[in-house]
């Protein structure tokens, strides 16, 4: 089967808030659970897939069935997210990342989970970060299951596809450039330098399962969790969803900033629909958290 990739609301959906109340005095009672998805790293550069001009409307990502099946549809795959890398790599965190870096540090969280594969969290200083669906800078091998730097394979792969640097149409948040099948061409695909066997991004393809023990690990957050903040994330796949089922289950308030609705918005005390970096500055400037100060201060 093909995963869920998009998602119709089956009743008119709500226009959101823009009282940014509530999802202060959530994070000033501390215990916060943030969940955060591609909108939180679309103002570094990284494409979101399904709000405005979403990449969805252009490019389906791989999934984990074909990957594994199929030599030219890896071959693909690497020729378009080696060139994605280049841009992708160099990204930066923006000031939603700073926002929640900040309410860690000063307490008002209880964990991050992340549906992003961009290591922005942590690059913005951001501790204890559940990678739900994996991390696209390490590489493992399907075979022997060794892990390898992505920068590393970067390297290698320039090294067999010299002068490889077709104009992509753009960039998408799994880091796969946008490119047609004459632009990929002869691109070479190499093997794991420990035993010669299929290499894999160490993420979570669409139509993969979450590995369980990290499942676990997420589940349990949120039973220990006052709230749920979801930011920046549609909650279209179930990996996400799950969790803001869970935590509604148990009475524990859920709060949403997405500026389209969501298929969690049945579930939440509300949802604020204002882009994310003005959101969250708005919040810690409202609870006095500073958002740039050197980190351990």
């Amino acid at each position: 089967m093909r995963p869920t990739l998009s998602w119709t609301p089956t009743e008119e959906p709500s226009p959101g808030t823009t009282d940014l109340a509530p999802v202060a005095e959530a994070l000033a009672r501390g215990g916060v659970l943030v969940l955060s998805g591609a909108g939180i790293s679309t103002e570094s550069g990284i494409p979101d897939y399904r709000g405005e001009g979403g990449s969805l409307s252009r490019h389906t990502p791989m999934t984990y069935q074909d990957f594994t099946a199929d030599p030219a549809a890896r071959r693909r795959y690497w020729a378009r997210s080696h060139l994605g890398w280049r841009t992708f790599g160099r990204a930066l965190p923006n000031t939603g990342h700073r926002a929640v870096a900040a309410f860690g540090r000063h307490g008002l969280l209880s964990g991050v989970i992340t549906q992003n594969v961009d290591g922005l969290h942590q690059a913005a200083g951001s501790q204890d970060v559940v990678d739900l669906h994996g991390r696209l800078d390490r590489v493992v091998c399907l075979t022997c299951g060794d892990f390898s730097d992505r920068g590393e394979l970067a390297l290698r792969l320039e090294e067999v596809n010299k002068g490889f640097a077709p104009v992509a149409a753009g960039i998408n948040p799994d880091g796969d450039a946008d490119l047609t099948d004459e632009q990929v061409g002869d691109f070479q695909v190499v093997p794991c330098a420990v035993c010669g066997g299929v290499l894999k991004p160490d993420v979570v393809f669409f139509g993969e399962a979450v590995p369980p023990q990290r499942a676990e690990r997420c589940r349990a957050l949120v039973r220990e969790a006052s709230a749920l903040l979801v930011l920046g994330s549609s909650l279209t796949v179930m990996s996400g969803l799950r969790f803001v089922r869970q935590a509604a289950g148990a009475g524990q308030p859920v709060l949403i900033v997405n500026r389209d609705p969501t298929r969690g918005d049945r579930h939440a005390l509300a949802r604020v629909a204002l882009p994310l970096g003005d959101a969250l500055s708005a919040v810690a400037g409202r609870l006095g958290v500073p958002l740039d100060e050197a980190r351990g201060s």
